[in-house]
């Protein structure tokens, strides 16, 4: 396959992602055939086959990428540079931000009804959750304990408890509210009053 090609065939695959995301997310899985996803994607049938060979798959792709895709900017706030608070605002302000988005409360809405269905999806959104979201946050916590600003003795565990600040006012209050509901408070303000509340606990001063 040659390099045109090749693109012309990956663009064609994310059309018939978004639109597929599209469908899942207004009809719900059982409501949206693969004739309907075709025709929004612009595809026959049979090439929608050919890039997808079921429902199921599609609907398990369309799910973890979106998630991937989302989380992007979780990641790569892990890379900001500064002192402990400037690096803890960063990522729990990215963190906030994914989950206040209407598309990623949608798609945790999603999952969690079709979970008798594919409580494979469910497992792996979980991981996924946990690796792209969680994991970035623990990574942080240990780069500021190697350099002394924090003192944390499991990193899992105070990621839990700095994040647990956050997702009362985006993930809860979106699954219970409504996808476009917010907070009364800015989420900058949110993170950080949470940045604070954690670094009176784990801050090297503090522990000191």
């Amino acid at each position: 396959m040659t390099d045109t090609s090749s693109r012309r065939s990956e663009r064609k695959r994310v059309e018939i992602l978004i639109a597929a995301r599209n469908l899942f997310l207004k009809k719900g899985y059982a409501d949206a055939g693969m004739e309907v996803v075709a025709r929004h994607a612009g595809v026959s049938t049979a090439t929608l086959y050919a890039y997808f060979p079921s429902k199921a798959e599609l609907f398990k792709v369309v799910i973890l990428e979106a998630v991937r895709d989302i989380a992007a900017p979780v990641r790569v706030s892990a890379q900001a540079p500064g002192d402990a608070r400037t690096r803890l605002l960063a990522v729990t302000n990215a963190y906030g931000a994914f989950f206040a988005q209407p598309l990623t409360r949608a798609i945790f809405r999603l999952v969690t009804a079709e979970r008798r269905r594919f409580d494979d999806v469910a497992d792996q959104l979980l991981h996924s959750a946990r690796a792209e979201l969680g994991g970035v946050v623990v990574a942080v916590l240990h780069d500021l304990t190697e350099t002394g600003e924090i003192r944390v003795d499991k990193p899992s565990w105070a990621a839990g408890q700095l994040l647990g600040m956050i997702d009362h006012v985006t993930l809860v209050l979106g699954l219970l509210a409504g996808d476009e509901a917010r907070a009364r408070r800015p989420l900058d303000v949110v993170c950080e009053d949470a940045v604070t509340t954690f670094l009176a606990r784990y801050g090297a001063r503090a522990a000191a």
